[in-house]
């Protein structure tokens, strides 16, 4: 497995970002934003360590594609201060949070801080990657393959191992913490439709 992810990682990712010209038009930057802030996604933390230190940051674009095998991915942009280590780390840790872990969420989302130094919140895996503590779950990966897109990289990866803190039975709520128009959000009964 490891060979694969050193020769996934070290191939060039293919580009999706350059401009199109079969399209007379486009979104600009602003309507875009404004479509995507009434679509709410489910918050997560992302770690990684390529051997300079651990990095971390906020995401909401986690979203599983396959159970079989296990695969997700996610979207780092190129100004996150986390792309550089993420461009070149083998693993990563997926943290997938609930309202109980808002604290990580906003460390994560906050420009300029050092992420790990409150050295209580987090830990090493045995295999060296960071993950933060006491998180509704977090699932350790291999990068399996990066592609570009516009001003973001994104990174697939399979699921090697998982640990789940705060298990949500079918049809519950579970405390889950989404980002919508700029705001956190936690979900429970009372916004459940049906």
């Amino acid at each position: 497995m490891s060979q694969h992810v050193t020769a996934a990682s070290s191939a060039p990712a293919p580009h999706l970002g350059a401009p199109d010209h079969r399209f007379a038009s486009s979104l600009s930057a602003a309507e875009f934003k404004a479509v995507f802030r009434g679509h709410p996604g489910g918050v997560a933390v992302i770690t990684a360590d390529a051997g300079d230190g651990p990095v971390a940051l906020t995401a909401t674009s986690v979203a599983s594609v396959s159970a079989e095998p296990p695969l997700l991915i996610f979207s780092v942009s190129a100004l996150s201060s986390a792309s550089d280590v993420l461009s070149r780390a083998e693993t990563v840790v997926v943290h997938l949070l609930d309202a109980h872990d808002l604290e990580i969420a906003q460390l994560g989302a906050t420009s300029g801080v050092d992420r790990f130094a409150e050295t209580h919140r987090w830990s090493r895996l045995v295999t060296g990657e960071p993950v933060y503590n006491d998180v509704r779950a977090w699932v350790r990966c291999a990068v399996i393959g990066r592609m570009d897109a516009g001003g973001s990289t994104v990174i697939a990866a399979h699921a090697l191992q998982a640990q789940l803190e705060r298990d949500v039975a079918a049809g519950e709520h579970g405390d889950a913490l989404v980002y919508h128009n700029r705001t956190w959000h936690r979900l429970g009964d009372h916004s459940r439709l049906v």
